[in-house]
């Protein structure tokens, strides 16, 4: 690689032509499109295919369970038992982000300690969470904290294992660099190791909303005492479908702006990363 740019690079760039307006919004445009198409196909499915008496009966479609979810938050149903399952899931997605951030940096730069816990970390995460759930309820019982914790097993080791391989690829001809200049080892970690750590930390942190809210569901369907999930299954054993697929749809969009804050958060600090140029730069 040279110092200077190649001309047809320069050339490239200055002629290539501006991103149009359907550039910029196809993603979104594809996306919005996708859920349309999908509810179109839902709601015209029991006027097209004949259904058992027993699938028909249990089934809803997506405008009565639009109405359903527009008539519990018009009543306020929706947002109690909401706020309790929102409590739940960003305490427990905190603590997992507090914890798990800086012990993947701690173990990616230590031998040492990476040979000390990288048995417990497997072991804890090939585990399936339901196992640690009648102990869980046991130890915190059947309030806010037993869902906290649940949540936290199950955001902490995407977090943790995806920071800790990000800290493990960082450039080690940069570390050298900036060590060759009398950098510390905070100094390393902080201006080389967890910038270029970022794509994967956020990725993990992509992976950790939906183990979250998978956290909280599963919670709540087995022994919490208040939230979304315990309405569900209050009414499935009731046979409300309409309700069911209410906290569902609830639950799939808090999870999609989640998802889309920590994808604005990618885009966001991904700018500090050099634009590359055609070859010959």
């Amino acid at each position: 690689m040279t110092d200077t740019l190649h001309p047809d690079a320069i050339t490239e760039d200055l002629t290539a032509p501006p991103r149009t307006l359907w550039r910029q919004i196809e993603p979104t445009a594809l996306g919005l499109g996708s859920i349309a198409l999908l509810l179109i196909v839902w709601e015209a499915l029991p006027h097209v295919v004949t259904l058992g008496a027993g699938t028909k009966m249990f089934f809803a479609t997506p405008s009565r369970v639009a109405a359903t979810l527009w008539g519990m938050m018009a009543t306020g149903t929706l947002w109690a038992p909401l706020g309790v399952s929102a409590a739940g899931f960003t305490v427990g997605l905190v603590l997992s982000i507090v914890v798990g951030l800086p012990l993947g940096v701690l173990l990616g730069r230590s031998r040492t300690l990476n040979a000390m816990f990288d048995p417990f970390i497997t072991a804890f995460n090939v585990t399936p969470r339901l196992v640690f759930l009648p102990l869980l309820m046991l130890w915190f019982g059947l309030g806010v904290w037993s869902k906290v914790v649940i949540v936290f097993i199950g955001a902490l080791f995407p977090i943790l294992i995806n920071t800790y391989e990000g800290v493990r690829n960082a450039d080690r001809l940069l570390i050298n660099v900036v060590r060759s200049f009398g950098a510390s080892e905070w100094d390393v970690a902080r201006l080389v190791v967890v910038p270029n750590a970022l794509p994967y930390i956020i990725a993990g942190l992509r992976l950790a909303i939906g183990r979250a809210i998978l956290g909280v569901v599963v919670a709540e369907f087995f022994g919490a005492e208040q939230g979304l999930g315990v309405v569900m299954v209050q009414a499935a054993s009731r046979y409300q479908v309409d309700i069911v697929f209410a906290g569902l749809v609830v639950f799939a969009a808090l999870s999609l702006i989640m998802t889309g804050m920590v994808k604005l958060l990618e885009d966001r600090l991904s700018r500090w990363r050099p634009q590359r140029f055609a070859d010959g730069s």
